[in-house]
């Protein structure tokens, strides 16, 4: 008798025909990622974007209640991307990021297509650094590179150079600009460079006032009836250069200098200022207010956020974004006495006012957004749901759950399904977050550890949570594959465990180096293998590879053998499998050397614990950049893998990104994508359906192939998943219509792929499901033990496609079923109570 292997589903699922998910809904915990230089529609003031160094450019109407999000296909964002509105609202103009480089583009249509200016040069003059259009005019916009700006016009039809840096090293920084029907004025650190005919030609403005060695770094300007004041921040000149970012801040700025009716004249507005503690970096006024000036930075004193008003041009200034005590600040989950205190956001990643009316202001920074509809009196977080929010002049509780409102702009690495209503999301930058109601709100509602990145959670058969921890984030990502990042001490390369769902934790076992991936032996649950990272040097041994337990039971106090390292290898372990007969599987990532190019260290391997040996399993493929292995779920001898790939570069590594498969654990390997992907990180198989799986990709968005059986799948775009690099695709065990999907750079969202049937209930304890015998010519008999049959039980058998083929019904727990009639082949059998499978087994028809 062959007793198989079987789903025991007390979490159930249909297996009814489905889609693609028709869309996709934003959970988490809001915000916890960096947003940088939003705009504000001039002519309907609750409207703005703001841009994510991750890719996506997030959208609010009604600032800042709700958030949707551009499609990657038509507008990828980066740190530097602001979008630009003008007059009509048709056209637009943005700094388009591929992940490569910066180029303009431009929208005609509203947003629903964007184009790239093709007439800028970017291999000519390099990367886009700054482009800002005229809210006047849309055929006029200014586009700086790091050496030049240039003009258009024509709606970038053309481009004409309207200024070289005066020194190549600093470059020529578009600090801001002001446009003023025929009169252009863009503030430069070259000096102000003006246009009186409408831009047909340009000089730099002769100009006195600033103190010796400063140059201009921020510019803004307003008119009222007749009278022109423009505003700027100098710093030094020897500090700089086109590419001073927001946080380098310290100390940054010189001084503050006001100029009235373009006069030449720089005057000093600095009293109230102290640019020891006061760390501004930008300067912003409202186009017709003359008068207020705002500054935004950070402030020294409190580690947080810095906003400061003058409210008469610049003669006196005050603080008005009031950290201590939440004072003016209604807040979400950071703020003072909260989760995360002030110092998470820092500073402002540029300052905003509505061109039109001075009482709009916002801000983005290292985690969300900052924002004000009277002048700065009443600040308002614009990250989570308005009904979660906390009042101001109130210590900002811990531990308390948020509803997303759509603004996701960090990386979450997996979902954990402690429970059908306790969840954890393993995230970078945030750590984990937790949620008590099934992933509707989260919270970081725990105790006894905080880290920069979680990258994995496994639990054993008590219910014990694991998780894999580091202080790194973005691992094996094209920005951490050196030992500069990897090799540093690491306080949070730790795995920490929890035996109350998730509530509280403590700390298992601490490596000091980055803590990757966990896996427990199914077969001992004693026993836990993890991807330690380390690559170590002739002076420091490498201290990374696969460690093991064999007493996880003791909790705290485990002791952890390093395994022998597999050959070719770097220290620089990534995924680990866990097979039935106890041999173990895992993934190397990529390394770059000093040099900054890819070793051949990565790929796949296979350890035997009888003998303590690896073997290289890989294709050549694998050898530079190997990211998820997967196990197929549908064959019983686990003898079928998939392995994603990254292309590096660089030479050999070049153009090997896909997915690949193995029918016999590695010996030899099919390519299944073609020269389709260029990098691939993840595939998950619909557990309901063996030939439905989901691919993940860097850049080119998630895809789906309903074909696996076939020698070579058919992919798919799934049209309805908006962002360019989806993680991890994670099916919820306990509700068979959701699809998680994980993100590097846009959090999570949830997808609903609909069935055809209708819930009703089930039975709680199918256990010992056997199908007898296996493989089978004709008849077989199907066992189960269940101590309350109840009506309406049916056996089904289906096919590997999902198709149905016999349909029984069930009255007690043995039952026949003669499948001589069946092409030989692969067969479930299935267990329903209505649309639930209680139990499933797979069976062959020989």
């Amino acid at each position: 008798m062959t007793k198989l292997q079987f789903v025991a589903l007390s979490v159930l699922i249909s297996i009814s025909a489905m889609s693609q998910p028709a869309s996709f809904e934003p959970r988490g915990i809001g915000g916890g990622g960096s947003l940088f230089f939003p705009t504000i529609n001039p002519y309907n003031d609750d409207e703005f974007y703001v841009s994510c160094d991750m890719s996506a450019m997030f959208h609010s109407s009604d600032f800042g209640k709700s958030y949707d999000q551009v499609d990657f296909r038509k507008l990828q964002t980066a740190a530097l991307s602001t979008y630009e509105f003008t007059n009509n609202p048709n056209i637009a103009y943005c700094n388009y990021n591929d992940g490569n480089g910066y180029f303009p583009t431009k929208t005609t249509d509203g947003g629903k297509s964007w184009n790239v200016l093709t007439a800028y040069g970017v291999n000519e003059y390099d990367d886009v650094y700054r482009l800002k259009a005229n809210p006047h005019n849309a055929n006029q916009l200014l586009v700086g590179s790091y050496n030049h700006i240039f003009f258009s016009g024509d709606g970038g039809a053309s481009f004409k150079l309207i200024k070289q840096a005066d020194d190549n090293g600093a470059g020529l920084i578009l600090g801001g600009v002001f446009w003023d029907g025929s009169n252009i004025y863009i503030g430069t650190n070259d000096g102000i460079i003006v246009s009186n005919d409408g831009g047909n030609s340009f000089s730099v403005m002769s100009a006195t006032g600033f103190p010796p060695g400063h140059v201009l770094w921020s510019f803004a300007g307003a008119k009222k009836e007749d009278s022109l004041r423009f505003v700027c921040i100098t710093a030094s000149k020897n500090d700089v250069y086109n590419g001073v970012m927001p946080w380098d801040n310290y100390e940054f700025a010189k001084a503050v200098c006001v100029m009235d009716n373009a006069s030449g004249t720089w005057l000093p507005k600095s009293s109230g200022i102290d640019f020891s503690t006061d760390f501004i970096m930008y300067g912003a006024m409202a186009h017709n207010d003359i008068n207020t000036i705002y500054l935004g930075g950070t402030d020294n004193l409190t580690g947080g956020p810095l906003v400061m008003k003058s409210e008469d041009g610049g003669t006196s200034w005050k603080k008005i974004f009031n950290t201590r005590g939440n004072q003016n600040i209604i807040t979400g989950w950071e703020g003072d006495d909260g989760d995360k205190k002030w110092w998470w956001s820092e500073s402002c990643f540029g300052l905003t006012v509505a061109p039109f009316n001075s009482s709009k202001v916002m801000f983005g920074n290292f985690s969300n957004i900052q924002l004000t509809s009277d002048g700065g009196n009443t600040w308002r977080q614009a990250y989570v749901d308005p009904a979660d929010e906390n009042p101001a002049g109130q210590p900002t509780p811990k531990h308390k759950a948020y509803h997303s409102i759509g603004l996701e702009p960090t990386t979450c690495w997996q979902i954990f399904w402690q429970t059908d209503s306790v969840m954890m999301g393993c995230y970078s930058d945030i750590g984990g977050i937790r949620s008590t109601d099934g992933g509707e709100s989260w919270g970081f509602q725990y105790t006894g550890f905080a880290v920069n990145s979680v990258y994995r959670m496994v639990k054993d058969e008590a219910g014990t949570i694991f998780a894999a921890c580091s202080d790194v984030h973005d691992m094996y990502q094209s920005t951490r594959l050196s030992d500069a990042l990897l090799d540093a001490h690491d306080n949070d390369g730790k795995i920490v465990y929890s035996t109350d769902n998730g509530q509280s934790w403590a700390t298992l076992h601490q490596f000091n180096h980055p803590v990757f991936w966990l896996a427990v032996d199914p077969n001992n649950t004693n026993t836990m293998y993890a991807s330690v990272i380390h690559t170590g040097s002739a002076a420091l041994p490498s201290e990374g590879g696969i460690y093991k337990t064999e007493n996880l039971n003791a909790m705290g106090e485990t002791s952890w053998t390093r395994l022998p390292e597999p050959p070719r290898t770097e220290g620089h372990p990534a995924c680990i499998e866990v097979l039935e007969d106890g041999r173990v599987l895992c993934t190397y990532s990529g390394r770059r050397d000093d040099q900054g190019a890819f070793t051949p260290s990565s790929g796949v391997f296979l350890y035997d614990p009888a003998s303590n040996t690896w073997s290289d399993r890989s294709s050549t493929d694998m050898y530079y950049w190997t990211k998820d292995i997967i196990i197929d779920p549908n064959d019983a001898t686990q003898n079928t893998w998939y392995v994603c790939v990254f292309s590096g570069w660089g030479g050999a590594p070049n153009d090997l990104g896909g997915l690949y498969k193995t029918t016999d654990r590695g010996l030899n390997w099919t390519k299944l994508t073609g020269s389709n992907f260029h990098r691939v990180t993840s595939l998950t198989f619909n557990p309901m359906r063996p030939n439905e799986a989901y691919l993940t990709t860097e850049t080119q968005g998630l895809w789906m192939s309903q074909t696996m059986g076939q020698d070579i799948p058919d992919w798919n775009l799934v049209d309805s998943y908006p962002f360019r690099q989806p993680e991890r695709v994670f099916f919820n065990p306990y509700n068979e219509k959701e699809l998680w999907v994980t993100s590097f750079g846009n959090g999570i969202k949830v997808g609903s792929v609909e069935t055809t049937s209708t819930s009703v209930a089930w039975i709680p304890d199918v256990k010992n499901f056997n199908i007898i015998p296996n493989p089978a010519e004709s008849m077989i008999t199907i066992r189960y033990e269940n101590s309350d049959i109840r009506e309406g039980i049916t056996l089904r058998i289906v096919n590997a496609a999902g198709i149905l083929c016999k349909n029984i019904t069930v009255t007690t727990v043995e039952t026949k079923a003669d499948v001589s009639e069946l092409t030989p082949g692969v067969y479930f059998c299935e267990l329903t109570q209505g649309n639930k499978v209680l139990a499933r087994g797979e069976f062959i028809r020989k």
